[in-house]
């Protein structure tokens, strides 16, 4: 029996441009960096080779500049990827992308598209301080025309990649710095093309007592929490990734609540307007009868991410933090 390749989250998502550029080629890939360097993170490595000058764009250091032209591009018919070298960039180009790219279709009575997929790495844990370690999807999940995407896995960011790049409206598509190269999260990714449908979360584990949702690199680190916390105290965690925030796939999430009775709700980014506060709200407001106990938010601190390493790691929910969180919720229950 032949073994099952595995790959990193860093190769599947080469991989995903690599096929899709060879399927059609109106899609073509445009960043700072991207052509001979291969990008801040070197997803791109050897795609210059592969689809020349003409596809694999290098651009000025002007964000706003490079999405402008992208979505002008989208309109005219191209399926541009733009890769940002940090998620913090992507407030440079704020008007680009919220006054531009996500408002064209409406505004044009649908008569005008714009399928770009703009790529971005974000999250902390790396000791690059403030202005290049920040979670910012709240950001942009929070306007219509925007589909939001954070993968936590090489499998799931395959898929999805290829769903972001043949949809029609503009994606935002988040990757964390910490699961690029890590070969600790390795694995099985098929070598065809396959689909994972936006709006669609993933149950990645199953559980009876808690249920832990989760986006990006903190679904890591909530399913090694889980484990700890089976073993030492016997609580059966549930762990759902939504996979793509915007559109929520809220009935997943409810469905599991409905089972559990409880809700924890992980995130990286500060919990002041946080994504994760949009989840207990439509939880509370559509499923409050199946709670058992308040819904429990845990999110980064209420700060700028610091420079360095040990506070930064303090900043960032940890897994005691997230362990702390969770039995929390069963006192008094």
């Amino acid at each position: 029996m032949q073994n099952k390749r595995e790959i990193t989250y860093l190769e599947a998502i080469r991989e995903a441009m690599q096929q899709m550029m060879r399927k059609n080629p109106d899609v073509y890939l445009i960043g700072e960096d991207v052509a001979e360097y291969g990008g801040a993170f070197g997803v791109s490595v050897g795609m210059l080779e592969e689809f020349g000058k003409g596809r694999i764009i290098n651009s000025p250091i002007s964000e706003d500049a490079l999405i402008g032209v992208a979505a002008g591009s989208a309109v005219t018919g191209m399926r541009p990827i733009v890769e940002i070298m940090f998620s913090d960039f992507i407030t440079i180009a704020m008007d680009e992308i919220v006054n531009q790219a996500a408002k064209i279709r409406y505004m044009f009575g649908g008569k005008a598209i714009v399928p770009m997929v703009l790529r971005t790495a974000g999250g902390g844990g790396t000791g690059a301080a403030g202005q290049h370690s920040q979670s910012l999807e709240a950001l942009v999940a929070h306007i219509p025309g925007l589909k939001v995407v954070m993968p936590s896995s090489p499998h799931d960011a395959k898929g999805l990649l290829i769903s972001a790049i043949e949809d029609d409206n503009p994606v935002i598509f988040i990757e964390h710095k910490l699961l690029y190269k890590n070969k600790k999260y390795i694995e099985h990714v098929p070598e065809e093309i396959y689909r994972i449908p936006l709006g669609k979360g993933d149950i990645k584990r199953e559980g009876s007592d808690v249920s832990v949702v989760a986006t990006s690199f903190m679904v890591k680190k909530a399913l090694e929490t889980a484990e700890a916390l089976n073993l030492e105290h016997g609580i059966s965690c549930e762990i759902i990734d939504p996979r793509t925030i915007r559109p929520l796939d809220i009935a997943l999430i409810l469905e599991s609540v409905k089972k559990t009775g409880r809700l924890v709700c992980v995130e990286e980014a500060c919990g002041f307007g946080g994504f994760m506060g949009e989840v207990a709200a439509q939880v509370a407001e559509k499923g409050f009868d199946w709670l058992d106990a308040p819904i429990k938010r845990i999110s980064g601190k209420d700060c700028p991410v610091p420079y360095s390493l040990v506070l930064e790691n303090e900043m960032i929910p940890n897994h005691e933090r997230i362990k702390t969180g969770i039995l929390s919720i069963f006192k008094n229950n």
